[in-house]
């Protein structure tokens, strides 16, 4: 499984690997989440608040994702400003970024855009395109995730992704500290571009995305791009298929590394849910005779069944 881990900070890690016990639902001593009525909800104050209904979300204790989601949407105007973006509300939105529900996902989306106070708007968008453009490297990365969040979220999309995009390219170049530090900066800069287009989760993303894991220097950034492909992010199953024949190609490539090629099959198969070998023909087969004659079972992939 391919996964993305949002530290207390609020920043990117995507890892992939074994993530069952990680991304085990967090416990609310104080309060049982799924019993708690509205009334009782709207007494707590918005860190509260945003804490049990985020916890209702991964959990599913109560009521559908899009319930859930509908709450929280709710409430989003009267939290911004008042949330406090801490370890306990990283693990949970962790948690909900990572969840098979697109409604949880986007659920996270909210609450992280309402803890760093961020409106969404043109004009917020217009801010941290220039912050994104900062010699400050801190301030640099966490606008290009923000840039995500609110490209997610309908806020300019198009234009989120062309900035993203064009910061895959040349991302620090204009920083003295990526300079002073011999490029880590700048790969850096990438892999956070590369993890703000995967919440954005249109389907012009994919092209830059597959460029990336195919041209990136970094091994790092490459296997994040493979990773927001395959699993994490905001692209559907529909959007992920797209992708498949691309990273046929590449698993077959011997212009890619050996590291490169594992990913691509991993993506595959992640895609998919086909239980192929890491063979290119027997991919390119499979795709032939099932998806392009629109005889594959995508119900399969949109249930994960």
């Amino acid at each position: 499984m391919c996964a993305l881990l949002v530290a207390a900070s609020g920043g990117p890690v995507a890892v992939w690997g074994k993530t069952t016990n990680l991304f085990s639902s967090p416990q609310n001593p104080e309060f049982s989440s799924a019993t708690l009525s509205e009334p009782e909800l709207d007494r707590q104050k918005p860190q509260k608040q945003a804490e049990i209904l985020l916890e209702r979300a991964v959990s599913r204790s109560a009521g559908t994702p899009n319930q859930i989601e509908a709450q929280i949407e709710s409430r989003i105007d009267a939290w911004r400003g008042k949330l406090q973006w801490d370890a306990q509300l990283g693990d949970l939105t962790t948690v909900a970024l990572n969840s098979n529900s697109q409604s949880v996902r986007a659920s996270a989306i909210e609450v992280q855009l309402a803890a760093y106070g961020l409106t969404k708007t043109e004009s917020t968008v217009d801010a941290l395109v220039r912050q994104a453009d900062s010699r400050d490297h801190q301030q640099k990365i966490w606008a290009l995730w923000a840039l995500g969040l609110l490209g997610n979220r309908g806020v300019e999309p198009d234009r989120v992704v062309q900035v993203l995009a064009a910061h895959l390219k040349d991302a620090g170049k204009n920083s003295d500290e990526g300079k002073n530090k011999g490029g880590q900066n700048e790969e850096d800069a990438r892999r956070w571009a590369v993890e703000g287009l995967a919440l954005v989760g249109t389907t012009s993303t994919i092209a830059p995305l597959l460029e990336t894991m195919r041209n990136d220097p970094s091994p790092m950034v490459r296997e994040n791009a493979a990773c927001s492909l395959a699993a994490s992010g905001m692209l559907t199953p529909e959007q992920r298929l797209i992708a498949v024949p691309q990273l046929i190609n590449y698993s077959a490539d011997p212009a890619l590394d050996a590291q490169t090629r594992s990913w691509a099959f991993r993506a595959l198969a992640d895609i998919t849910k086909q239980h192929l070998p890491n063979d290119s023909e027997a991919w390119r087969n499979w795709y032939q005779t099932s998806v392009a004659s629109d005889q594959f079972d995508r119900a399969k992939v949109l249930t994960g069944h």
